[in-house]
């Protein structure tokens, strides 16, 4: 018997790959909700949709009244549903912390009305980020850290502030309702279909918009950057196989300097002239990457794409999709 799963935010960046793997397996019933603001309903969704009897529910979560044209009986909620973006951050930090804590509040007020089986929540490295550097925790970092903000008052964390409220929420809702509650942190998940709201996205724009010299901000900073396969297969194992009420790092252990990033994004993009290195944004850390440990050993967790290879074929993408003239996803 097929499993009835909900993803909301399904028609997100992570939401829709996790959509399409899910109807290849063919051992859901896939339902996805999601406003379509940030995720568009494409050729490729609209497809995926019909091919695999998928239920759509288009709807502005943050209205709590939306939550009532689901079903009560889900075996799997996937909750992806957030606005996410350094850009954002920074230019509506209003908006982050309003739709993303009612995104979260809402879910969790409905599920007290179900019978939902088992949850998922995706979190963030960012809600720890501050704590590596102010109490100089091991890098690369597991999930026992405690989560900190190095500065409240700064519009970059407010996306990690709403992220650590939705671990705390589900937790404890999950614990009072009988639910059981899966937590992912993600660490620079990128691919495709990602939006330009990131940096990946943000470096293809740049090269294709011939910009010389090109400006490596933060260039010694490291990070270890996910694709998007990759942190699929985590969530779907994580959902699957991951014990109750416990949290695990998807990301991988390919810690590298931003300005590799970039020198090798421009190798794709056949970019040949004159580096420059420049300043990192303001509340950014030094140093992220997480120790996956655990997600191996519980969920047989083992990404797959190396980071030159994801990069290539991420970038190749966006310079295919920016020439198109499309332009879909912002």
């Amino acid at each position: 018997m097929k499993k009835k799963v909900l993803i909301i935010g399904g028609a997100g960046f992570i939401g829709y790959h996790i959509t399409r793997f899910l109807a290849e397996e063919r051992d859901y019933s896939i339902s996805i909700a999601d406003n379509f603001f940030r995720g568009k309903m494409d050729e490729d969704l609209t497809k995926i949709i019909k091919e695999n009897n998928i239920i759509v529910y288009k709807a502005d979560l943050t209205d709590s009244s939306n939550f009532e044209a689901f079903d009560k009986d889900y075996d799997h909620v996937y909750m992806l549903a957030s606005v996410v973006g350094v850009d954002y951050t920074t230019s509506i930090p209003n908006e982050i912390i309003r739709i993303n804590t009612a995104l979260i509040l809402n879910t969790l007020e409905w599920l007290k009305t179900t019978q939902v089986k088992r949850t998922l929540f995706t979190s963030t490295s960012e809600c720890y980020a501050g704590a590596v550097e102010a109490f100089d925790y091991k890098i690369p970092t597991s999930e026992e850290v405690p989560l900190t903000i190095s500065d409240i008052k700064h519009p970059r964390f407010t996306y990690a502030v709403t992220k650590m409220l939705g671990e705390s929420g589900f937790h404890n809702y999950s614990k009072v309702i009988g639910f059981e509650n899966i937590i992912v942190r993600y660490h620079n998940v990128y691919g495709p279909r990602m939006g330009f709201k990131h940096v990946i996205p943000h470096l293809a724009q740049r090269f294709i918009k011939g910009e010389t010299p090109f400006k490596v901000y933060g260039h010694d900073q490291t990070r270890a950057f996910c694709y998007i396969d990759d942190a699929v297969m985590g969530t779907v194992k994580a959902m699957e196989l991951g014990g109750n009420g416990e949290t695990y790092h998807i990301g991988t252990q390919e810690e590298i300097t931003i300005e590799a990033l970039i020198k090798h994004a421009g190798e794709a993009m056949k970019y040949d002239g004159v580096y420059e290195n420049a300043p990192t944004y303001p509340g950014s850390v030094s140093r992220r990457c997480p120790d996956i440990t655990k997600s191996k050993k519980e969920l047989d967790y083992n990404p797959m794409i190396d980071w030159k290879t994801g990069v290539t074929e991420t970038m190749r993408w966006y310079e295919d999709y920016i020439k198109s003239g499309k332009l879909v996803y912002e």
